[in-house]
This record gives structure tokens, sequence and C-alpha cells, in this order.
């Protein structure tokens, strides 16, 4: 039977840094906050696990050994890159759209999604998919909770462990975000909110493409 005691302080600071680096404002938390003030708690958790599944699929990747193959395929990375900034600026167009239109549109109540949430799904995917930087991240996290010569139970604990993390993070920042006081909060400045979203996406995207990675 696989007894994990050995490989528990490993683990615990391998989760301890994915925790923080969950929880560190960026591209994914601060559209799941923006998405769950304006469309409510329904749509924010579809963007939710939207980012999840992309972190779970970099996590099994990266444990399959991709950061093996990134030294072959150095061009793919390359490619994701700008993807991803040009994916970052398309939001921040969105985002400067919604902020110069002199009337706030319809907006749901909180538990009521107004875009479909599929798409929403789909746009948090996204944003963690074309995140190259996602990938380097994963590494460092595996080569902390995943010590040479570890059995596959660790591997396993490692990343169920992670998702757990992830899970409570983001549906935490969904539901939070989604309260009727901090939906009407946010009709009052509603095109302040989404023109500081607009100059964060396209700061991030050119931080993205200009970063050596």
């Amino acid at each position: 039977m696989f007894d994990p005691t050995p490989y528990l302080p490993q683990l615990l600071v391998a989760w301890t840094a994915y925790l923080i680096a969950t929880a560190s404002p960026g591209p994914a938390i601060l559209a799941i906050i923006t998405t769950s003030i304006s469309q409510g708690r329904k749509a924010g958790l579809a963007l939710a696990f939207g980012v999840l599944s992309g972190s779970y699929t970099w996590a099994m990747l990266t444990a399959s050994g991709l950061s093996a193959l990134i030294s072959a395929y150095g061009q793919a990375l390359v490619i994701l890159k700008i993807a991803g900034a040009c994916y970052l600026f398309w939001l921040a167009y969105n985002a400067l759209r919604a902020a110069m239109r002199g009337h706030a549109p319809p907006t749901a109540m909180p538990g009521q999604a107004q875009a479909p949430l599929k798409k929403l799904y789909l746009k948090g995917l996204g944003i963690h998919l074309t995140n190259p930087k996602a990938i380097f991240s994963w590494i460092m996290l595996v080569s902390l909770g995943m010590p040479a010569g570890a059995p596959p139970a660790v591997t396993a604990a490692f990343i169920a462990g992670c998702m757990l993390l992830g899970l409570v993070t983001f549906c935490g920042f969904a539901i939070v975000f989604s309260l009727p006081p901090v939906h009407r909060g946010y009709l009052k400045s509603r095109r302040i909110i989404e023109s500081l979203m607009a100059g964060f996406f396209a700061f991030a995207g050119l931080k993205l493409l200009t970063t050596r990675l």
C-alpha cells in the first residue's frame, strides 16, 4: 500500500506555491471576477471551470513529460506565445468596447447567466491554454512536488491536491464577487471597471509578447 508520508513535505511546499500562484491577480482571476460581478454566479462559475480545465490540462501534460519536449519543439511555444497575446488583446478590445457604451447593457442579476455558459467555459479555457507562462509554472510545481523516482501515486496525489485548491480558489472568487452588493457596485462603476480591465488585458498581452520565455 502506498505511503505518502515521506513525500508530504515536498507536496505541501508545491501545494502552497500553487495556491499562491493561483490566487494572485492575473488574466484568469480578473476575468472570473468581472464576469461574476457583471453576469452573475453561474457565469462566473462556468468561466472558472474553464480556467480549471486549462490548468488541469497543463498539469497532465507536464506530468507526462512535457518539459522534455520543450527543447525539441521550442518554436511551438513561440506560436503559443503570439496566440496568447492576441487572445489577451481581443479581450482588451471587448472590455474597451463595453466601457465605451453610453449606457449599461441589460445585466443579469447574480445567479442568472447572460452569456451562454458554454461560451464562458471556452473563454476561461482559452485564457489558460494560450498562456505559455502556465507551462513553466507547472514545470516548477512538478519539480517541487514530484521528486525523482517518486511512484505514480505521488503524481496523482500532487495533481489532485492542486485541482482541489484550484477548484476552491477559482469558484470562491466567482461566488464572492457574484453577491448582490458587489453586483450593484459594478452597475455604479461599470465603465471604470471595464476600462481598467481593458488596460490590464492589453498590458498583459504586451508583456507576454515582450517577455523572454
